[in-house]
């Protein structure tokens, strides 16, 4: 069985390497895909995955080897008589229930599965941690993005002071002016603090998750739209869906297991030899022993039981497949929505930090007075904080869709 771990460990080892044709998906702003892999391999959730795969390749040894084993019996025993000595008699048997032929070939299939199943388990925790890593990784650069653009607001506070201590001492601004903007750059500095704190927070979650994670986040990426037809997408989502696997995996399992009950409704035959020495070790004894079980209606309950379970496990497979494409839909159509979103947000960011500018110019030139200053900067704060969450919410969209898609990473050679 170590076998089978060494292989899918190797797998994503070297996935890198095998994926260097889909590296150009990578974006700048995510883990490169052999950083990725590294910090895949070390998560608990895959080291798990992968020691249940090895016990998966003892379950198969189980099967292929058979849960019959020869038995050994020994009697002794002494005949006493009314007149003369007694007389030491003993018999050995050795026997062993013997599979029909069939059953075996039934079993080792019923081993495979487990592996196969074992395996797509595997696949979906990989899947699942990837999904964790985007998930810590884009709340990490939302909160530095979120960090920086606080503290441009405290700059472009403190330059706002600035112009109103530059028009006060010439005269054309009141004491009240100097404390109100004082009072807003406090309030920005104030919301600079909890940015930092969110930032220091996202980082530490990250970390203690990927304890490999870089101390310095990298820029944020500009979202792009989502390429190719829903039906591509959704063919290739459900392709390579683990879930989807799992269930189709515990239909055909449910379907052998059935087929074995059906087989064992003829019994295995037990066979023995034994030997045996009577009447003073005069009469030696050679035979051969066959039992075979009487069925009845313990079987067939249980044959009933098992094609049961093989229709719960077709149902269980077809209610996959429709949470999957509902799943699908919902992705597409958010990473769609959310791309448009964030198109309409920049453009309105970008107007409402020009008409910062300008109206921070005019309040200097004494063209403008300082509650439309503020107003300008609050509004400019809104936009921008709008236009930063939409920015965010289209990337992580999109790479969310990659990540099930399996087509960033290397999880597509997983």
């Amino acid at each position: 069985m170590r076998r089978w771990c060494s292989v899918l460990l190797l797998g994503l080892a070297t996935a890198s390497a095998a994926a260097q044709g889909s590296e150009p998906r990578i974006a700048a702003d995510l883990p490169s895909t052999a950083a990725a892999q590294d910090w895949l391999r070390q998560d608990p959730a895959v080291r798990q995955a992968v020691a249940e795969l090895s016990g998966a390749g003892h379950v198969a040894g189980q099967l292929r080897a058979s849960p019959h084993e020869w038995a050994l019996k020994a009697i002794g025993q002494q005949r006493r008589y009314a007149v003369g000595p007694s007389s030491n008699e003993w018999s050995v048997q050795l026997e062993r229930t013997i599979r029909l032929p069939g059953k075996r070939a039934m079993d080792r299939e019923l081993g495979d599965v487990e592996i196969a199943l074992a395996e797509a388990r595997l696949g979906e925790a990989i899947h699942e941690a990837a999904r964790s890593l985007l998930e810590l990784w884009m709340d990490w650069l939302h909160a530095e993005q979120a960090r920086e653009l606080m503290a441009a607001q405290a700059g472009f506070a403190q330059a706002s002071l600035h112009a109103v201590q530059k028009r006060q001492r010439a005269g054309d601004a009141s004491r009240l002016e100097v404390n109100v903007a004082a009072g807003d750059l406090g309030e920005v500095r104030q919301r600079l603090a909890e940015a930092e704190a969110e930032a220091t927070k996202a980082a530490a979650r990250l970390r203690i998750r990927f304890p490999a994670a870089p101390a310095t986040a990298p820029a944020l990426g500009e979202p792009q739209a989502i390429e190719g037809s829903s039906a591509a997408w959704r063919e290739r989502v459900l392709a390579t869906s683990d879930p989807l696997r799992m269930a189709e995996l515990e239909l055909r399992k449910a379907q052998q297991q059935a087929a074995r009950t059906r087989a064992d409704r003829l019994p295995d035959p037990t066979v023995g030899l034994f030997t045996a020495s009577e009447m003073f070790g005069r009469e030696r004894i050679v035979g051969v022993s066959v039992s075979v079980p009487l069925p009845g209606g313990y079987r067939r309950e249980r044959l009933g039981q098992a094609l049961s379970a093989v229709d719960a496990a077709a149902a269980a497979r077809d209610r996959e497949r429709r949470t999957e494409e509902i799943a699908i839909a919902e992705a597409l159509a958010d990473a769609r929505s959310n791309y448009a979103r964030w198109q309409l947000a920049r453009t309105g960011a970008e107007q409402a930090a020009d008409t910062a500018r300008l109206t921070q110019r005019a309040y200097a030139l004494g063209e403008a007075d300082l509650q439309t200053l503020l107003l300008a900067r609050r509004q400019s704060l809104d936009a921008a904080r709008s236009a930063l969450d939409a920015r965010v919410t289209a990337l992580r969209a999109r790479y969310r869709l990659l990540v099930d898609a399996h087509r960033i990473w290397g999880l597509e050679h997983e």
